[in-house]
């Protein structure tokens, strides 16, 4: 079968949220299929990735170099339209004419996110939209988290891609979410439209659990850092959340992983007992230091791989209900829930102090991700779209 994807990101190296899972997928297509991949890409590292997709990989992939400041400063006139900005930022006349060349050769094509299902709306393919985020609700937190302007501004994205996304949902074989949750609130918002869970896994074979490596009073948070859930939860947690641990704990310290920091982030590094990396070649090295990991979100839609790789490692997490509400564990068994800065700082000093318990409770961490999480298990429901498809040729 033939096979179009289409991306905002180049997909590959598998090294961030999107990424993980749009690499899952493409790799378990391109078993069986042969795979088109189109996608933007935001950097020279994505279009070296593009190339290592050609040529090491045997995927076909064409990368689209993409200026997303630029196309966010050329889609300020849509503030003065009924359509979403998002469409205005991953707009493209270069990207919409490779698709409409190679869709007639395609057999299915399968979007992930909302702006890349503008470019298979109306077009005579079966095709699925996959929902990475529900994009429309993830603005409405941020409306919530925002005062004015930006506020109204997130407000008006919520509501006019809401509109777009009951549009595009209508067209397609399935709409996939990597979540009940999701799942849930699209079929209350959007009624009738056909819908598929699509979990996101974990490597467990690559995410393996070091107890012994662990440095007492080290905590860690993982995420890119220039998305604004990961720096609203580390200003959140180092401004409220860490000076109550070490007040009961004084070594207490805190070291944020991740590429792209804000100035925001490099400025908590300048804090005593907080570290800030910046982008590193492999986030497990401080994993395995840590005693406890962190994931103070308080804007979060979908399963967060920084709360699935910490539980596959073994370690102690303690997050928000917004970090782990697409976990599909059971908190305080598999790990710990707290929403306020008190009852957060509480939990992460009890691992601390009882280390016994932080054992335990990270143990009981890997056991759940062993049992729902594995990739091949939760990619097991792109069998039956591929079916789908076959049945829908067949008539």
């Amino acid at each position: 079968m033939n096979i179009l994807f289409l991306a905002q990101r180049v997909p590959y190296p598998p090294n961030r949220g999107d990424k993980i899972s749009t690499w899952k997928i493409c790799e378990r297509f391109s078993r069986e299929h042969d795979l088109t991949i189109i996608a933007f890409a935001h950097d020279q590292a994505d279009l070296d990735a593009a190339e290592v997709l050609n040529e090491e990989k045997g995927i076909r992939t064409i990368a689209i170099p993409h200026n997303e400041r630029a196309q966010k400063i050329k889609s300020i006139p849509l503030l003065a339209t009924n359509k979403p900005l998002t469409l205005g930022v991953f707009s493209s006349k270069e990207l919409e004419a490779k698709v409409a060349e190679l869709l007639p050769e395609m057999d299915f094509a399968y979007a992930f996110s909302s702006s890349m299902g503008a470019f298979l709306t109306g077009k005579n393919v079966p095709w699925v939209m996959h929902f990475a985020e529900l994009d429309s609700d993830k603005w409405r937190q941020y409306a919530d988290k925002h005062s004015f302007p930006m506020s109204v501004i997130y407000r008006r994205e919520w509501k006019t891609l809401r509109s777009f996304e009951r549009k595009i949902s209508s067209e397609t074989i399935t709409n996939v979410f990597c979540t009940p949750l999701e799942e849930a609130i699209f079929q209350r918002e959007i009624p009738g439209c056909p819908s598929t869970v699509l979990r996101n896994g974990v490597a467990l074979d690559h995410y393996q659990p070091h107890p012994d490596a662990a440095e007492d009073g080290h905590l860690v948070f993982i995420g890119v850092m220039d998305y604004f859930p990961n720096v609203d939860g580390c200003v959140w947690f180092a401004d409220e959340i860490l000076p109550l641990i070490r007040k009961e704990v004084p070594h207490a310290r805190l070291t944020i992983v991740g590429a792209k920091p804000t100035p925001e982030i490099l400025a908590l590094g300048e804090r005593e007992a907080i570290e800030v990396t910046g982008f590193v070649d492999d986030p497990r090295d401080y994993l395995k230091k840590a005693a406890v990991s962190v994931a103070p979100l308080r804007v979060a839609r979908g399963i967060q791989n920084k709360v699935l790789e910490a539980l596959a490692m073994g370690l102690p997490t303690v997050g928000t209900t917004s970090a782990t509400q697409g976990v599909e564990g059971t908190p305080g068994q598999d790990f710990l829930v707290a929403d306020t800065a008190e009852t957060f700082a509480a939990e992460v000093v009890g691992l601390l102090e009882d280390p016994a318990r932080a054992r335990s409770l990270g143990d009981r961490g890997r056991v759940f991700v062993e049992g729902i999480y594995d990739w091949e298990s939760c990619l097991t429901p792109l069998d039956g779209m591929l079916d789908k498809v076959r049945e829908l040729k067949s008539l």
